[in-house]
């Protein structure tokens, strides 16, 4: 997907295959850590990877980052989805926090992967190292104990925080982690107090309805063996939780309570209300 679904020009990669999809920022951040696996792998040459990578992050790095409309981001952050050949705000998208998460941490996994000492390489890790310094974390807590949904120009900060497990882990940890604009420390302990234990199916994990929510932060972080203060106090991890999760999800499907067509031990993946 992330070979064919690409503009090699800007980087941008498309939402979904439909011919005049725009590009989502999320999946572009996933793009950019495909790569480095993908060379790993024998899919294409590392050159090839160099390329799309640096055609991605010199268009972040010139794009437009203003409260202009038709503009690509504001404070560092970017909107949810961008026109595939201008880069621009389309469908009167938001500026979306964790979205932007999802882009820099592929920027940063480029970064981290290459490391060799040629122009092209240190041009990714500088690229990327001041596409994330840029990112205004403070700025996006709206003055509030956790981090805003987004922004947008029309009408200002949307209502939504983020708020109970999900995948806005990741948000988090790059935003305390900026070496620029750090969130404070006192957000991830108020993120954590909105979360919620549950047992469902004789199994106690911590809450999140969708299953992608366990599992997008982990392409990034192997959380095995990491614990924040909620999860030492029940004797978990991020990691373990998500394995929780899974099983949960799978039981739904295999008792299938609602009777839905194909919901089986071999189907399974959903959104648990």
């Amino acid at each position: 997907y992330f070979v064919n679904e690409v503009n090699l020009d800007n980087g941008l990669v498309r939402d979904r295959t439909e011919v005049n999809a725009p590009s989502s920022i999320a999946g572009t951040g996933l793009a950019l850590a495909s790569y480095p696996v993908g060379v790993e792998r024998g899919y294409f040459e590392r050159d090839d990877a160099i390329q799309r990578t640096l055609s991605c992050l010199r268009f972040f790095a010139k794009s437009t980052q203003s409260t202009d409309r038709n503009a690509t981001g504001y404070k560092g952050f970017y909107y949810h989805f961008l026109d595939m050949q201008t880069g621009r705000r389309v469908w009167k998208s938001e500026l979306s926090s964790v979205d932007s998460a999802f882009l820099l941490a592929g920027m940063l996994t480029a970064a981290e992967y290459f490391t060799r000492d040629t122009q092209e390489e240190r041009e990714i890790r500088a690229l990327a190292t001041q596409l994330y310094e840029r990112v205004d974390w403070q700025w996006m807590l709206n003055n509030g104990p956790t981090l805003s949904h987004g922004w947008t120009p029309e009408r200002g900060f949307i209502r939504y925080r983020w708020q109970g497990y999900s995948e806005a882990l990741l948000l988090y940890i790059l935003g305390l982690g900026s070496p620029t604009h750090p969130l404070p420390q006192e957000t991830y302990t108020a993120w954590t107090s909105t979360y919620k234990w549950k047992k469902i199916y004789g199994t106690e994990f911590l809450y999140s309805g969708p299953l992608f929510t366990h599992q997008l932060s982990h392409v990034w972080i192997d959380f095995r063996g990491i614990r924040d203060p909620y999860m030492q106090q029940r004797q978990s991890d991020y990691f373990d939780n998500s394995r929780s999760a899974t099983q949960v999800q799978r039981k739904y499907a295999i008792r299938n309570p609602m009777r839905f067509t194909g919901y089986d031990e071999s189907c399974w993946g959903l959104k648990i209300g």
